[in-house]
């Protein structure tokens, strides 16, 4: 199954397949599972599309192999010990879902997050993110997009405390320290308007807020993936 999603004034198309499957034992539903990849396109002879949607089929597939073993031998699992004790079935559930965030001639984003629940209160959700420079075919670092003084981690860490305060009620009251031990230089994506970084579920937030997102504006010191692979 495959959805086109097309995004105004760029260049790349991005192209939605969908893995998905119900898995039972014994007759009892124990497993659903649904898992989105992209597959990227372009009117123009780009190479490194090819290298980048193999990667992302490779993910995809992998991601379903684990699910249709390991995640559902967990579900047997606990399905066994429910029915010894008389609880309900529990169904376990597994999606990944990306979102392509920026897309043009020369450089594309996106995250994906994926989403489990294997019992208890509630599931959790994992995101990780890459930018592409199409061009040399390679990731972009955010040291490469964020080059403000005094340095780009200050920078941002400074930019993060300051959205926070505007909300504070929504994370941990040590969100202060939180956000330097578990800064990840990898979460990072760009959207038109800026550089987006995030934290994952618990680092600086309970459960309840979620996975935390920051934009970094695009300015004299935060550019765009564009204008960095546009100007070698």
């Amino acid at each position: 199954m495959s959805e086109v999603m097309p995004m105004e004034r760029s260049f790349i198309s991005v192209k939605k397949i969908i893995l998905r499957n119900t898995l039972k034992h014994n007759g009892e539903t124990l497993l659903k599972y649904r898992i989105e990849y992209p597959e990227f396109g372009s009117s123009c002879a780009l190479p490194c599309l090819e290298t980048i949607n193999r990667l992302y089929m490779d993910r995809a597939l992998e991601y379903r192999r684990y699910c249709e073993t390991e995640l559902f031998a967990l579900a047997i699992t606990q399905y066994l010990e429910d029915l010894a004790n008389g609880f309900p079935v529990r169904i376990f559930e597994a999606a990944a879902v990306f979102e392509a965030t920026y897309l043009n001639s020369c450089a594309l984003s996106l995250y994906t997050d994926r989403y489990e629940y294997a019992g208890g209160a509630h599931g959790k959700t994992a995101r990780d993110s890459q930018t592409w420079d199409l061009r040399l075919c390679r990731l972009m670092e955010l040291r490469q997009l964020v080059n403000c003084p005094p340095c780009h981690n200050a920078y941002v860490l400074s930019q993060v405390e300051a959205q926070i305060r505007l909300q504070p009620d929504l994370y941990f009251e040590n969100y202060g320290e939180l956000i330097v031990s578990t800064f990840n230089e990898k979460n990072f994506y760009a959207t038109p308007k800026g550089i987006t970084v995030y934290y994952q579920q618990y680092d600086i937030a309970p459960y309840s807020s979620g996975i935390r997102d920051f934009l970094l504006p695009y300015s004299e010191c935060v550019i765009s993936p564009q204008e960095l692979c546009c100007t070698r």
